[in-house]
């Protein structure tokens, strides 16, 4: 994840995404998660979880496999049967509603579309199912193509349609029947990067045209911080931290967090005194770094690094912490150049900077000089 350099969106794309016309007349209820958890045999799959989603929000839940999140997940739209606890939406328990009576739509990695049928025919089928007047569900059905940029396209077979297309039409068809609450499960891990992005911004104006709560399952942590209000970091079953994407990468809560949420320079600490400015570190492979943070009681700590706070030089710094090293690696990728640095038999570290015509040039070999400050040296608990 890449925060330091967002993609840059026009002020007609930027309208787009703050209008709120809402033109299916949806609109976004809050989730309460009382205690709710799920166990499998002797297994907890979800361990018991409290959890507030507003009215309207946008929240995405990202971890690694078997994390939780998929159960979660399942246990809001239904398909999962909690062991224990509620979920309320608006304030009234779901527990024995059926997923078809919980006025959720569903967006899937597969798209799931009815080969056989018509762009117009997949978008219809919920409505037609729901017993909605037929005169009803062709003007619902056009709005929710002109709500996904798909107007001339309701005669078309799925077979005929590109990736990013056949997933519009699946939004389309989840948002078509006023959804309060719009569940997404990995919408977008089939299609290739460009697409992606592609996508992101299309989901974001359903979002803010619709007004539905979204609910939004991704691995992918870029993703997840490009799009939502909030996230959630499940890891073991349980929720480990929670909050906007700047929040969790300026100032994650231990090393898992750190290092599941882009990439991280994460040595062990040894020792800590205070001093006037703060923190001087000893970490176990020697090195002593400076830092602001405030320490907790948790002993068992680490340092944590972001490659894009630290800077290189050919001479020395005046900076609160630097190290000295040798480059052993220098890698160019997206208008970044990633440098790693051993600064120890056992330690390297990663230092990213954006490309301009005045960015540093390294040699392999070359001894450099790393500079960063104090409030870039983070503790995080190894917990």
């Amino acid at each position: 994840m890449n925060l330091q350099n967002p993609t840059r969106v026009s002020d007609q794309k930027l309208a787009s995404l703050t209008e709120r016309p809402n033109v299916l007349g949806a609109s976004g209820r809050g989730i309460r998660y009382d205690g709710i958890s799920k166990r499998y045999g002797g297994a907890l799959a979800l361990k018991p979880t409290y959890l507030d989603i507003e009215p309207g929000e946008f929240f995405a839940i990202i971890g690694p496999s078997g994390s939780g999140k998929t159960t979660l997940l399942g246990v809001t739209a239904g398909f999962i049967a909690a062991t224990e606890g509620h979920i309320l939406i608006d304030g009234k328990s779901i527990e024995g509603v059926p997923p078809f009576k919980r006025n959720i739509g569903m967006v899937f990695q597969n798209y799931s579309l009815f080969p056989h049928k018509t762009v117009g025919q997949n978008i219809a089928f919920p409505l037609q199912m729901r017993g909605v007047p037929k005169a009803d569900i062709w003007v619902r059905v056009r709005d929710a193509l002109k709500l996904v940029r798909l107007d001339d396209f309701v005669d078309r077979y799925p077979s005929a349609l590109s990736g990013g297309q056949q997933q519009r039409v699946a939004l389309a068809r989840a948002a078509v029947y006023n959804p309060s609450l719009l569940v997404m499960d990995e919408p977008l891990s089939a299609l290739d990067k460009n697409l992606r992005e592609e996508m992101q911004y299309e989901i974001k104006q359903l979002h803010a045209k619709l007004g539905s709560t979204v609910l939004y399952v991704t691995h992918d942590q870029s993703e997840a911080a490009a799009m939502a209000h909030r996230i959630a970091i499940m890891n073991g079953g349980e929720i480990v931290q929670m909050g906007s994407a700047r929040e969790l990468y300026l100032r994650p809560r231990n090393r898992f967090v750190a290092s599941f949420l882009g990439q991280a320079n994460l040595l062990h600490v040894s020792r800590m005194e205070r001093s006037e400015a703060g923190l001087i570190v000893d970490t176990d492979c020697g090195l002593r770094l400076r830092s602001s943070a405030v320490a907790g009681d948790d002993e068992d700590c680490c340092v944590c690094i972001r490659p894009e706070a630290i800077r290189i030089f050919r001479t020395r710094p005046d900076t609160d912490n630097v190290q000295s090293g040798i480059v052993i690696d220098s890698m160019f990728t997206n208008g970044v150049q990633r440098h790693r640095i051993g600064v120890h038999p056992d330690v390297i570290i990663e230092q990213w900077q954006q490309i301009s015509s005045e960015s540093f040039a390294s040699e392999m070999g070359e001894t450099v000089f790393l500079g960063w400050n104090a409030n870039d040296t983070l503790i995080v608990s190894n917990t």
